[in-house]
């Protein structure tokens, strides 16, 4: 959709991104009687929200605002106006009125029916339309304009668009395929703001250990990581878990990546420790085991292992703790057992590398955000700008976290300033 319009046409508003941000900043400042110009350097808008959730599109989560901003860390607390003003009940109540329905089929994370997203954009383009809100796609920002204090407009390759207020809503670094290049960090880094460090988050790690390439066959669920470094040994995600031919992926990955993609630039590997069985402890794994020998006391090492894992992962522990796998358990020397089993507790791994941004979902890092206003998600440094969505040092896990965040600070931010929460 490109509407056609006049470059020295004045705006109340100009938005720069049309993702989940953007489209819903520039909504609310329309609904609210703002003229409204929405750019968007891609051809389409929505591109990455196309794809959110492998294009399912988890919109949002049924978790309290409190336990939201607590899946944040440190940084969560800012989001607090934001969801006090625009929670997920105001999101899922936003989508059905303008006629996208939704549910959360198992009870936690929260998909339109249709379990598609072009259902959600096509959607947000009918409503854009209906409130004569002014896009133009293909159109890359270039700079802002502003005399030292205030923003007066912007310019794109093409044109000079004049409004008191602007919105960088362009997102991250994640999913570049999709056209994330850190337009908005140039942008606001070049009017005085701090950018923090950017790293890769949501994405594929390379472990050291090349045993992993044997146990590719299987998905292992409720796996729980945690980073065994003792400034971060409280650290831990829990999920699904995939290996691959060099390192492992899945849901409890993508969790735990954010926090170690900058300690891999710190200390050049990060020791993990991985539960694959479930949560059971040591002696809980023992107890287990002593029970299986009693009720089939010829069985093997492997026979009694795979009641916990798949074989392929079976049979890699066994290697590593120098265990014969047909032999029985009994049978083993004590070290071994001993081995044995504490592997089967925690299982040692190191992840050594990533493949960078080309493989991230979102940015770990942003405009910082000592820098702008929770209440209104204004600059504090340029009056008439704000901010919204991932290009702000905030990020969360998977699991419809980073898309509540984008959409409620737009929903914020579109009020200019003018909103009682």
């Amino acid at each position: 959709m490109q509407n056609s319009q006049n470059p020295f046409t004045t705006y109340d508003l100009i938005v720069v991104g049309a993702g989940a941000a953007g489209l819903i900043a520039a909504i609310t400042a329309a609904r609210h009687g703002k003229k409204v110009l929405l750019l968007e350097k891609l051809s389409k808008i929505g591109a990455k929200l196309k794809a959110t959730g492998g294009g399912r599109c988890n919109l949002t989560n049924t978790l309290s605002n409190e336990d939201f901003m607590a899946r944040f860390g440190r940084e969560g607390k800012f989001m607090t106006p934001a969801l006090n003003a625009f929670d997920h009940h105001a999101l899922i109540a936003f989508f059905a009125e303008i006629g996208v329905e939704s549910h959360a089929p198992d009870g936690y994370r929260v998909f339109p029916v249709s379990h598609s997203s072009v259902s959600i954009i096509a959607a947000l383009e009918e409503e854009i339309a209906r409130l004569g809100i002014t896009l133009i796609c293909s159109s890359r920002v270039e700079s802002l304009e502003h005399d030292g204090i205030q923003i007066s407009g912007l310019k794109t390759s093409k044109d000079i668009y004049r409004a008191p207020n602007i919105i960088i809503a362009t997102g991250g670094l994640g999913y570049p395929q999709l056209g994330a290049e850190g337009d908005g960090f140039t942008l606001a880094a070049a009017v005085g703001h701090k950018v923090t460090e950017l790293y890769p988050a949501m994405m594929p790690l390379r472990v050291k250990e090349s045993w992993v390439e044997q146990c590719r066959a299987d998905t292992l669920p409720k796996v729980e990581i945690r980073i065994d470094l003792s400034k971060a040994k409280n650290i831990r995600a829990q999920g699904d878990l995939i290996f691959t031919s060099n390192g492992i992926r899945g849901p409890v990955v993508l969790d735990v990546a954010r926090e170690i993609t900058p300690l891999i630039e710190k200390y050049g590997s990060v020791p993990l420790l991985i539960n694959m069985t479930k949560g059971l402890n040591e002696e809980q794994i023992r107890a287990h085991i002593k029970d299986e020998i009693y009720k089939n006391p010829e069985q093997s090492v492997l026979t009694h292992m795979m009641t916990l894992l798949p074989e392929s992962v079976a049979r890699a522990l066994c290697t590593l703790a120098q265990a014969d796998p047909d032999m029985g358990f009994n049978k083993l020397p004590g070290i071994q057992r001993d081995h044995l089993i504490k592997l089967l507790a925690w299982t040692p791994l190191n992840v050594i590398g990533h493949d960078g941004f080309k493989m991230a979902m979102i940015t770990r890092g942003g405009i910082s955000l000592k820098e702008i206003r929770p209440e209104t998600m204004e600059s504090k440094i340029r009056k008439g700008l704000y901010f919204c969505g991932e290009v702000m040092n905030l990020d969360g896990p998977c699991g419809g976290y980073n898309l509540q965040w984008s959409f409620a600070s737009g929903y914020v931010a579109g009020h200019l300033g003018n909103i009682s929460i």
